[in-house]
């Protein structure tokens, strides 16, 4: 019986990731794709299923274009000044539009993954991302801004260290990611190089 429990858990290993992110992409899919469907239905009788998706990539796309030309600049001068007005919109706005492009945009923040020493006397290491290329002084000290993503979540510390407790990696910084969300259990061939 004991052998039976222990196939079953290898089994279940096995198969639990893969179902899940099936079932994440189907869900994503059938929500999104959901948004336009009964629109598209009700008023010009097409049932084409991946249409709404693939009308929301295109409008994104025209979106972005727009974005790019000089016909974007009066709107985001009308949204700054709304911004300005309301504080906490402006937060709220900020960090987000930051977060968004510290992964996906020009400007990606989370691209230089270094070690950071945090206990000299124990040796003991964190992986990071370098955010800032400028240096913050503090008490004639020059120190560097590291982003220290948690496991299993979105969120992370910040730490100000002096330039000699980090070594930078030699390793894509989506591995790097994917090592630290996953609690360094992803990534068993994992063996960062220091540069």
């Amino acid at each position: 019986m004991k052998k039976l429990v222990t196939y079953f858990i290898q089994g279940l290993l096995l198969v639990a990731p893969l179902g899940i992110t099936v079932y994440i992409v189907y869900r994503i899919f059938t929500f999104t794709d959901g948004l336009l469907s009964t629109y598209l239905i009700e008023h010009f009788d097409i049932k084409t299923p991946g249409l709404g998706i693939l009308i929301i990539f295109v409008f994104l796309v025209l979106l972005g274009m727009v974005g790019q030309t000089i016909l974007a600049r009066p709107i985001k001068n009308i949204i700054s000044r709304i911004l300005e007005k309301t504080p906490f919109l402006k937060l709220i706005y900020s960090s987000i539009n930051d977060l968004f492009s510290a992964f996906i945009g020009k400007e990606r923040k989370f691209h230089r993954p270094v070690m950071m020493l945090v206990n000299k006397e124990n040796n003991l290491w964190k992986i990071g991302f370098v955010t800032q290329d400028t240096p913050i002084h503090i008490d004639d000290n020059e120190l560097i801004t590291v982003y220290c993503p948690f496991s299993y979540g979105f969120s992370g510390e910040i730490y100000f260290v002096p330039s000699s407790s980090i070594k930078p990696l030699s390793l894509p910084p989506s591995e790097a990611m994917k090592f630290i969300i996953s609690g360094g259990v992803s990534g068993s061939d994992f063996h960062p190089k220091i540069k």
